[in-house]
């Protein structure tokens, strides 16, 4: 009886839902319908309809209505109200498997999916399952780019056995000249003892510093300071 009950108000609601397309002019769309299978619409569903004018205008073999009413329809009942709550960019997903509708959202009568514009929204409003919007086109299926997988940079490989973190490569820092005038001689206090082992670089990797790069940098302020 509980199936029974549910066909019975599907049914009910397709055939609110065409009188309202009818009433509406909608009538070559109202056609495509009744050439579907009847078990093609089960209710839970929006289309999307672009007007007489425009689908006279459209070469449409027979076998390929199905294709055509699954690209054109959304499959949950939304009003306008509900559409507009996507914000652009969001991705619908169609009644066909693996074709969406891509929003782009200015608000009002600035609604479209993909290439079409909503025109006439909530045409389809009387029955519990089926909502219907006039479009201003043929739903054209919109590229969608992938995002690039960027791989992150290679970290420095640490050989010392400290265990530091990686230092950011820095241009190497020329020695400044010997003055022309002697100075005396300034006492330095020599830097402790570094064993950091330092692998030479692999073949087409550009140059890294890691902990031993540090090094060279206190080595290279050293011989500025040596001849101050």
């Amino acid at each position: 009886m509980a199936l029974i009950s549910s066909a019975t108000a599907i049914d009910t609601s397709i055939t609110t839902a065409i009188e309202e397309m009818q009433r509406a002019n909608y009538f070559t769309f109202v056609m495509l319908i009744n050439m579907a299978p009847s078990d093609l619409i089960h209710g839970n569903i929006t289309f999307l309809m672009p007007n007489d004018r425009t689908l006279a205008k459209t070469v449409m073999p027979e076998n390929m209505v199905v294709d055509f009413l699954l690209r054109h329809s959304i499959p949950s009942p939304l009003f306008i109200e509900h559409l507009l709550h996507f914000p652009t960019g969001s991705l619908i997903p169609t009644s066909r498997p693996g074709f969406v509708l891509k929003i782009t959202n200015d608000g009002g009568s600035r609604f479209f999916l993909n290439n079409v514009r909503i025109i006439s929204p909530n045409i389809c409003t009387q029955g519990s399952s089926i909502r219907c919007h006039g479009i201003d086109g043929v739903v054209q299926a919109t590229s969608i780019m992938p995002q690039p997988n960027i791989a992150p940079p290679a970290a420095c490989t640490n050989n010392s056995t400290g265990g530091g973190s990686p230092v950011a490569a820095a241009p190497p820092t020329a020695p400044s000249p010997p003055s022309s005038e002697p100075s005396a001689p300034v006492p330095v206090k020599a830097p402790p003892p570094a064993d950091a082992n330092v692998s030479p670089p692999r073949s087409n990797s550009p140059p890294r510093i890691c902990n031993a790069g540090l090094f060279d940098l206190v080595m290279t302020f050293f011989m500025v300071f040596l001849f101050i």
